[in-house]
């Protein structure tokens, strides 16, 4: 099996799907704008810096999940979708998606945005595997609460390896395509690191490591 391996936010999208959906709930007066926008452009800082706290931003990012009927949070999401997502979905990512495809290799979304907006999102993209931060579920509605292991930094490489060990799989060849140097954990492990649209400090280890870079905008 060769492995295609694709982070999501800002690299197959053009955008970051969490925080959209943070805009989208704002939006329609599901959450407060005022509280909820401030600390949630904290945590994209904290990304973007590399210093977030994963778990704490988890348990806010899935708060307004909890104990909502699950007819509504679908309802939801999917005029999210329309709204938010449709719009900056890159043509050439398809395509190189699709070029994966067309070789025979597997193809895998490994991201640390939550599973329950990210499901649907690798699905219009045609991406049947997907590692996503997992969400607690009690009696089919969410709690609000992250479990097991963000796939988050180095989180990506351990649960990439229970992946491949839960599908009693070892690739004879893997590519991964990110943007974040949050991924350089997971992009020193495979075959073909690829930088996509990098920020800057991937851009300068992708330089320095000779690793291809690449833009899909």
């Amino acid at each position: 099996m060769k492995l295609a391996i694709f982070d999501l936010d800002n690299t197959l999208i053009g955008g970051d799907s969490d925080y959209l959906w943070g805009q989208f709930l704002c939006e329609h007066g599901y959450l407060d704008e005022d509280t909820h926008s401030s600390r949630h452009q904290q945590y994209y800082e904290d990304y973007k810096a590399g210093n977030l706290d994963i778990m704490e931003f988890l348990e806010f990012q899935l708060q307004p999940l909890a104990g909502v009927e699950p007819v509504t949070l679908e309802q939801r999401r999917a005029q999210y979708l329309e709204e938010k997502i449709l719009p900056i979905m890159l043509d050439k990512a398809q395509k190189l998606v699709d070029r994966h495809r067309q070789q025979g290799h597997c193809l895998l979304i490994i991201t640390a945005t939550n599973e329950f907006i990210t499901l649907p999102i690798a699905k219009m993209l045609g991406v049947k595997n997907l590692i996503a931060s997992n969400a607690e579920k009690v009696n089919g509605y969410y709690t609000g609460k992250p479990v097991g292991t963000p796939s988050y930094a180095a989180g990506k490489v351990t649960r990439l390896q229970a992946w491949l060990e839960e599908h009693n799989s070892k690739p004879e060849e893997t590519w991964f395509y990110s943007d974040s140097h949050n991924d350089i954990p997971l992009l020193e492990i495979v075959d073909h690191p690829v930088a996509v649209d990098p920020d800057e400090i991937l851009k300068k280890t992708a330089t320095e490591n000779g690793w291809p870079i690449i833009s899909l905008r």
